[in-house]
């Protein structure tokens, strides 16, 4: 929620489930089989859907369907963002809207790689952040100061979750290299040579692929969290959108058949 559907196609992108029947020459599923899909585009709010076999991932046991559901664009796009931001041990790096699904997962697999990590969101969710391992700051007036007063030896690199002019600005002036700025939502930003990836920029296919399946196995034990803030009934989708477009979820926001 939160990036024009019309770039993106639609909206439904992500759902978890129970196989009920399979196509022919499909060999590696069948009926029962508890699965997770990421290639339905605009066909995630349903009760059922058609999927292609080779969108499905294996939920693993002890992972809850709300949670198996948040995996394929959140896991995703989090462990992509890490790895075209360079986040390695002993780097820091500033993530802007830390609080949310994707932010969430973004900091804490950076600090599973060794990164310090200084991250932005209100205060009330300051103190997830620190269960997280992050230092959080609050946007707003002054965050430049802000994070320089925390970093002063500089920042190697930053991710852009939420697109707006402070959160890319601010962090080219701590990082420099605009390539070293991720963005998941700046695409209005183009012209300032900052790295873009998702719908609107690279794909990122293979490295998400990959991630995808080890997101879902560090959810399930525990070495991983990610916060659902509220889940709705199937009727209530637009209520969904509304509550995502206010910006201030924490976490992901699921809907339940």
């Amino acid at each position: 929620m939160g990036r024009d559907p019309k770039a993106l196609g639609g909206f439904g992108f992500e759902l978890a489930g129970v196989v009920e029947a399979v196509g022919d020459g499909v060999t590696a599923w069948h009926p029962g089989d508890e699965v997770i899909a990421s290639q339905v585009p605009g066909n995630g709010y349903t009760d059922q859907a058609v999927v292609p076999a080779e969108g499905l991932l294996a939920k693993p046991d002890g992972l809850s369907w709300e949670l198996a559901a948040s995996v394929p664009v959140a896991g995703g796009t989090s462990a992509h963002a890490v790895e075209a931001a360079g986040v390695a041990d002993g780097t820091t790096v500033v993530v802007h809207g830390a609080a949310g699904g994707v932010g969430g997962l973004v900091v804490q697999l950076a600090r599973r790689r060794g990164a310090r990590v200084i991250a932005t969101a209100s205060e009330r969710n300051h103190e997830y952040l620190r269960s997280l391992g992050a230092e959080p700051v609050a946007y707003g007036d002054g965050l430049l100061d802000r994070v320089r007063a925390l970093a002063p030896e500089g920042v190697d690199a930053a991710i852009d979750t939420v697109g707006t002019d402070e959160a890319i600005d601010v962090s080219l002036a701590l990082v420099g290299d605009p390539r070293r700025v991720v963005s998941i939502a700046g695409y209005g930003r183009r012209d300032a040579g900052i790295y873009l990836i998702g719908g609107g920029g690279e794909a990122g296919t293979e490295i998400r692929e990959a991630a995808r399946p080890e997101v879902a196995r560090l959810l399930a034990t525990g070495d991983l969290t990610l916060s659902i803030q509220r889940t709705y009934p199937l009727d209530q989708t637009a209520e969904a959108h509304r509550e995502g477009l206010g910006g201030h979820t924490r976490g992901k926001l699921v809907i339940v058949p």
